[in-house]
């Protein structure tokens, strides 16, 4: 009887193994679509911001891929500073165009369709996301409707992980953090506790990189956030080295939060008093 029960305690833990194994595996070969949601459809039909200049502009990452976005500079002559948005998991970036008037005013903006997103080509995936973020701000850092050292960041959500590592490894005068997170890995944790690091390859791993972020930081969060937990951001301003400015929108959600017009104006307002700060240059 012993041997009995012993076998059926071993053939139950063959079972629960194996169905770990073929979870793990699934988890490994779909986290690309887990963790991304290309929107391919253009958000704002004809974008087209009362206070820029809208260009639809087209540039090659690296390795050949075309990336295609918008370039925005305002309509008062000269050199401005300038913002590089990056956008959340399922966000095609032409509403930026649309409200950049109301949320980054008198600034030359960029927002360019991650891989996949929007009409850029190639596939999503954290290194050459972060490939394309460093060419993007190093291309943006050379153009004429910009003042030398006044480019802040942007990122929305998975964008926070993108815009964190281009703030400690680009000379960015400001970061702008809406709904961030400590590590997509942490975030994948917390819904499927099981799954060992090792499988998941792009980590966006914002809590890493914190301690070296020195430049200035607004964190935003929503009020009602079932996507990005308060926890969780809670644990990457704990690792910052300097205080950020933290605020909560009120009447927001992870979904709504940067359509909302207390939203833009907060932003407005962050990175126009962060930019009066800085010396203004020309190249």
């Amino acid at each position: 009887m012993k041997y009995i029960k012993y076998k059926k305690v071993t053939g139950m833990g063959g079972i629960v193994a194996l169905g770990w194994l073929i979870f793990t595996t699934a988890v490994a070969v779909t986290q690309r679509k887990l963790i991304f949601k290309p929107a391919r459809s253009r958000e704002v039909a004809h974008p087209h911001s009362i206070g820029h200049r809208s260009r639809l502009i087209a540039l090659r990452s690296t390795d050949g891929t075309r990336l295609s976005g918008w370039l925005l500079t305002p309509r008062v002559p000269g050199p401005h500073p300038a913002v590089v948005y990056f956008g959340g998991r399922s966000e095609e970036v032409s509403w930026v165009a649309r409200d950049a008037w109301r949320m980054f005013p008198n600034m030359t903006v960029l927002a360019i369709n991650y891989r996949g997103y929007g009409d850029s080509e190639g596939v999503p995936g954290e290194l050459k996301m972060i490939e394309d973020a460093q060419m993007l701000f190093d291309w943006f850092a050379e153009h004429r409707h910009i003042l030398a050292g006044q480019i802040a960041v942007v990122g929305r959500s998975l964008g926070s992980g993108v815009a964190v590592q281009i703030a400690v490894s680009r000379p960015v005068a400001a970061v702008v953090l809406i709904t961030p997170y400590d590590s997509v890995l942490a975030l994948a944790k917390r819904r499927f506790p099981s799954i060992p690091g090792f499988v998941l390859k792009h980590r966006f791993d914002s809590v890493k990189h914190a301690p070296s972020l020195s430049a200035p930081t607004f964190i935003i969060r929503a009020a009602s956030d079932d996507v990005v937990p308060a926890s969780h951001t809670d644990l990457l301003v704990a690792k910052l080295t300097t205080t950020p400015q933290d605020e909560t929108i009120a009447g927001s959600d992870h979904y709504n939060i940067p359509y909302l017009e207390t939203t833009q104006e907060r932003i407005a307002d962050f990175l126009t008093a962060k930019f009066k700060k800085a010396p203004e240059s020309a190249d």
